[in-house]
């Protein structure tokens, strides 16, 4: 029913199903164009000077039930779909003495029931102000352009959770953008989610012939070849239970703990909370081995400094490895 006569969605489930990818759906429910949306806070419109005059035949209630048909669309024609993303309801964005469009609005309780009785398996986030609906907890809660210094919660309670960043300043495509990530960031923002036991969403604009330019390209290539080496400390990994040195991160897999790098020192890291269990140490980049003293042996000739009790002090390289962030993989004995 849309001026190009044909099925846009198909062709890109079927690409990322080709190479083995999962496929999940972003869906704005706040739609501009559409006759029965009411002008708000956030629409375009909302300083026109007829702006209250013109929602006078608006009928959120349609508006309602055509996000639900768009919905069955989605979720009857293309098989299994691992993530339905909703963006956003805004129930504090009040206008003209109005509120916001909220669980209410949206008549978001009757939308999540409709989600959930045609796939039940799907996983959807929280941004339809479910909050508080009968003991409600989303699949994820989603920070957006924010990391967080400690894992994020729901209602007081633990949450698998996602964050939402962008490779620059902007979602879409701005040419004139100037705050791009720099290799450093974009690798501690990954970094910093797993530490946390969280997922990355990385964002990438398009331009409008429909491809990446060399900025998105260049930042991409900064994932794939930090990943081509350390994957491993970021794959099936989460947050540690040990607390890391300063400037540094973990994150853990089973008995292989991953130390992040932020702040390459001189020469040592002391690292406490391993007692006698660490086995093993190298550089995960080029597997080259990490040599390491305890808290019985000088850390150097020629001192009365020792490795601080209880800790182990790794032997570090004075140079910085050529690598983004460098990771050391410790091989730990089980409790």
């Amino acid at each position: 029913n849309t001026p190009i006569g044909k099925d846009l969605i198909a062709p890109f489930v079927d690409a990322f199903r080709r190479e083995g990818l999962r496929v999940g759906f972003y869906y704005s429910i706040i739609d501009w164009h559409h006759p029965h949306f009411p002008i708000d806070a956030i629409h375009p419109l909302r300083n026109h000077a007829d702006a209250e005059a013109m929602n006078a035949d608006r009928d959120m209630a349609r508006y309602a039930a055509y996000v639900r048909e768009q919905v069955v669309e989605l979720l009857s024609h293309y098989g299994d779909i691992d993530i339905l993303w909703f963006d956003f309801a805004y129930p504090q964005i009040s206008w003209r003495g109005q509120p916001g469009k909220g669980a209410d609005a949206f008549e978001s309780v009757a939308l999540m029931a409709l989600v959930r009785q045609l796939q039940p398996q799907i996983m959807v986030n929280d941004r339809l102000d479910l909050g508080g609906f009968d003991g409600y907890v989303p699949d994820m809660v989603t920070p957006e352009q924010f990391t967080p210094t400690e894992r994020p919660t729901y209602l007081g309670g633990p949450v698998t959770w996602e964050g939402c960043q962008t490779l620059s300043g902007s979602w879409g495509y701005y040419r004139d953008e100037e705050s791009w990530k720099s290799p450093d960031q974009l690798i501690r923002v990954l970094v910093d989610h797993v530490a946390l036991d969280g997922n990355l969403l990385m964002n990438v604009g398009p331009t409008g012939r429909g491809t990446f330019d060399q900025r998105a390209i260049d930042a991409l290539d900064v994932y794939a070849r930090w990943m081509r080496v350390n994957d491993r400390a970021i794959q099936g990994c989460g947050a540690s239970a040990l607390a890391p040195p300063s400037g540094c991160r973990y994150t853990q897999n089973g008995n292989k703990l991953y130390l992040h790098v932020f702040d390459w020192p001189f020469r040592h890291i002391h690292i406490d909370g391993l007692g006698d269990r660490l086995r093993y140490a190298q550089l995960l980049h080029d597997a080259s081995e990490i040599r390491w003293q305890t808290s019985d042996v000088k850390v150097a000739n020629h001192t009365d400094v020792p490795t601080p009790s209880g800790a182990i002090t790794l032997e570090l390289p004075v140079k910085k490895p050529d690598v983004v962030v460098p990771v050391i993989e410790l091989f730990l004995d089980a409790h």
